[in-house]
């Protein structure tokens, strides 16, 4: 019992270092993505705190971090955009559009977990997997760049000479700590002391650096500083429940949903890797879409799981559901009451974290088996791992499950086999082995000779699996061309829905089809050598 308690509280206090370094760097993060998404700082960072709250409490996968991503905000942009245009000047009708799009993806995405969809995800390919992890690392290691710039006349520029040699300095030194400090010691999170160590440089020091409050500011907001997040009545009187509006948000919640389930989806299964246990992958569509619900109808974006931030929290030794609990509850203190102390944490601390994160996410592996593993699956893993850099997670995982669904189907068209042999009375014998399905047919249809055939034809089923109405439909045209001539045929070992399917589309096929056989293999043994002879 002691120890069991031991366990406990250590797994307690990394679970509480590991969310407060992950609410330092979800900071940044959520006020960055709701820049891009068009709306104010408080909006993505009340988003962050009501997903991973609710996310960590309810979810499928214990130890994953929800909030403000990039990939909704990119699609949330136009959204916001052509929302405004439809309001007076001032009036953000956009921003209550967003609100209504949101409580709509969340509904989407409580379907899907009500229709157990998400146990789909286990059709995604680990090529697909891996290109995954690998598009995200270098999406989430451009998105840090930006901090390197700085606005000037306008726009931005790239930070030169003695600012930029500092920020490289500050994001070194973050790195260096989380790399060396594990090394000492294993049981102080390198991530939270490397943020504190380079705060208190800058802070001390009286450096001249990008802070979180002067990131925030350049970007058009006041300040981190923010009450509770308030019920958002409005949106019901701004935004008209008419069909109108419906094909207005319903395209975009609909992508908003796909995006957000395959991205929480998809670092569900990276986690349940690296912790080697299990999530509950349709429990996480319905944490997220009840998350986007009340986020919605309380002023925020949306969002859904953050890679990133997930694997900080990982690493960090964050495991249970506690760590973002503390994350998110964190954020709201920050938001509450801490915002003087958090607006003067570095922005070199927070990319230098991000850095580690990108050098942990990519799957270096990945280099070492291209020359090992098959042609089409590295094509897959490139493609996967350029379209999520070029366009965005879902179409990149989509077109890689395509890509491999096409490839497998290609494969499984070439390995459809007729072994032939003549039985005593005349009979020919096709004995069919390999998939039948629309892929496969042509190579089927070729493995036989109606016109030179003989009277009485067999065609024998017992390693074959008939798959779709394809393969039904070209076994319904064989028996057609073998009975324009004149000659018979008869089918064996055919799966009973294949016969019921078969039956259906022609009373003829009731006595087609042999039911009664007594041993499948009755025919080797009266005439063993006869099975080798030609493989079609």
């Amino acid at each position: 019992m002691t120890e069991f308690i031991r366990k406990r509280a250590a797994n307690a206090k990394n679970d509480i270092l590991s969310g407060l370094t992950v609410a330092l760097a979800l900071v940044p993060e959520a006020v960055a993505f709701a820049f891009v998404a068009g709306v104010d700082p408080l909006v993505g960072l009340y988003a962050a705190f009501m997903i991973g709250l609710i996310t960590s409490v309810f979810g499928g996968r214990p130890g994953m971090i929800s909030g403000a991503t990039g990939a909704l905000a990119v699609v949330m942009v136009a959204l916001v955009a052509k929302g405004n245009a439809m309001g007076a000047p001032g009036e953000e009708l956009g921003l209550y559009y967003l609100f209504a799009t949101v409580i709509l993806m969340g509904i989407i995405q409580m379907l899907a977990g009500a229709l157990k969809l998400g146990k789909f995800v286990r059709l995604i390919p680990h090529p697909v997997m891996m290109g995954f992890v690998n598009g995200l690392a270098i999406v989430i290691f451009i998105s840090q760049l930006g901090m390197f710039m700085k606005p000037e006349e306008g726009e931005m520029v790239w930070m030169q000479g003695t600012e930029l040699f500092t920020m490289l300095g500050l994001v070194a030194l973050t790195m260096g700590i989380m790399f060396g400090l594990p090394k000492i010691t294993k049981k102080l999170p390198e991530a939270l002391i490397a943020i504190l160590v380079v705060s208190a440089i800058v802070i001390f020091g009286g450096l001249e650096v990008d802070t979180v409050g002067s990131f925030i500011r350049d970007g058009g907001g006041e300040g981190l500083k923010g009450g509770l997040p308030e019920f958002q009545i409005d949106i019901f009187s701004k935004v008209p429940l008419t069909w109108a509006t419906i094909k207005f948000i319903g395209p975009y919640a609909l992508i908003l949903a796909a995006i957000g389930l395959i991205e929480s989806l998809m670092t569900l299964n990276l986690i349940d890797d690296l912790t080697e246990t299990r999530g509950n992958s349709n429990r996480e569509c319905m944490a997220q879409g009840g998350a986007n619900i009340i986020t919605g109808l309380f002023g925020g974006m949306g969002g859904c799981a953050m890679i990133g931030q997930s694997i900080i929290n990982i690493k960090g030794g964050g495991r249970g559901r506690l760590s973002g609990i503390v994350a998110a509850v964190m954020l709201l203190v920050f938001i509450l009451f801490a915002s003087p102390f958090i607006e003067q944490v570095p922005i070199a601390a927070l990319v230098g974290v991000m850095f580690m994160v990108v050098i942990g996410t990519f799957a270096w592996s990945s280099f070492r088996i291209m020359n090992k593993i098959p042609i089409s699956d590295v094509i897959v893993l490139i493609l996967v791992s350029s379209l999520t850099v070029i366009f965005d997670l879902a179409i990149a995982v989509i077109a890689g499950v395509i890509v491999s669904a096409l490839v497998f189907a290609w494969e499984n068209a070439k390995r459809i086999r007729a072994r032939k042999l003549m039985r005593d009375d005349g009979t020919k014998v096709y004995e069919i082995w390999g998939p039948l399905f629309f892929g496969s047919i042509s190579a089927f249809n070729g493995k036989f000779d109606v016109k030179n055939d003989p009277e009485s034809i067999e065609i024998d089923f017992i390693e074959s699996r008939v798959s779709d109405h394809s393969a039904i439909e070209a076994i319904f045209n064989l028996v057609e061309k073998y009975q324009a001539v004149g000659k018979s045929v008869k089918l064996k070992h055919l799966s009973e829905d294949c016969k019921v399917l078969l039956q259906k589309s022609s009373p003829k096929f009731n006595s087609l089809i042999i039911e009664d056989i007594d041993d499948p293999r009755y025919y080797l043994a009266e005439d063993p050598e006869a099975f080798e002879k030609g493989i079609g």
